[in-house]
């Protein structure tokens, strides 16, 4: 069974917010979708440190600290766009959560702190499939086109995290990975078995012409 958990408020942010952070969209949602279907899964299990990766408008790590709940759960955030940060944090304060979203590229600066550590990875990437140039530009940019180029199949970005999984997570951590079918996601799937994790898709929903899906890879079995 899974727990009804409201949408964080975002009425705060205006469109002067969205021309330097990804606004929410079927993406964002399909990915608090996803944890509330996991919600009595993720509670049960007592998380003490989870993470997500590209925070951006703040609204999934907001739902993720509602979700766990005031226990002794670390939620942290990160995000290559400084403006992202600052809009983090006054998602977080209109929600009344306390976050602390970290300025950094990834988890570049917390890897090794993180090494078996994390209970919770959540990461909504830039899964758009571009040209390296592209991509490139973006993150050197650090702004809003961070939050989309994704380089050849969406999946530069998103590999850099996957190849550097296995060495983060905790014996029952769990990552939350939103993806596109151009994505390859049977793949992705692939990858993380021979990896000797267990991946599978929770859910899946069309969006206009996206055909979004969120994946839940994790050293254990469930449902």
């Amino acid at each position: 069974m899974s727990i009804s958990l409201p949408t964080p408020n975002i009425a705060h942010l205006t469109e002067e917010d969205y021309e330097h952070v990804y606004e929410p969209a079927e993406d964002s949602f399909i990915l608090l979708d996803a944890l509330e279907l996991d919600a009595q899964l993720i509670r049960g299990d007592k998380p003490t440190i989870c993470v997500e990766i590209g925070s951006g408008s703040g609204i999934v790590s907001t739902f993720l600290s509602q979700l766990v709940g005031p226990s002794s759960s670390l939620v942290l955030s990160t995000d290559i766009n400084r403006y992202a940060c600052e809009v983090t944090l006054r998602t977080a304060k209109a929600n009344q959560i306390s976050l602390n979203p970290i300025l950094c590229h990834l988890l570049d600066p917390l890897s090794s702190r993180l090494r078996n550590k994390v209970d919770i990875l959540v990461f909504n990437p830039p899964y758009v499939p571009t040209g390296m140039t592209e991509l490139l530009d973006t993150q050197h940019q650090k702004d809003i086109g961070g939050a989309w180029a994704g380089g050849q199949d969406g999946m530069i970005v998103t590999d850099i995290i996957l190849d550097q999984l296995p060495d983060l997570l905790t014996p029952s951590g769990k990552m939350y990975l939103v993806t596109v079918v151009q994505n390859k996601p049977l793949e992705i799937i692939r990858k993380m078995e021979a990896k000797g994790l267990i991946c599978k898709e929770i859910i899946k929903r069309r969006a206009g012409r996206e055909l979004l899906s969120v994946l839940r890879i994790s050293r254990e079995l469930h449902q």
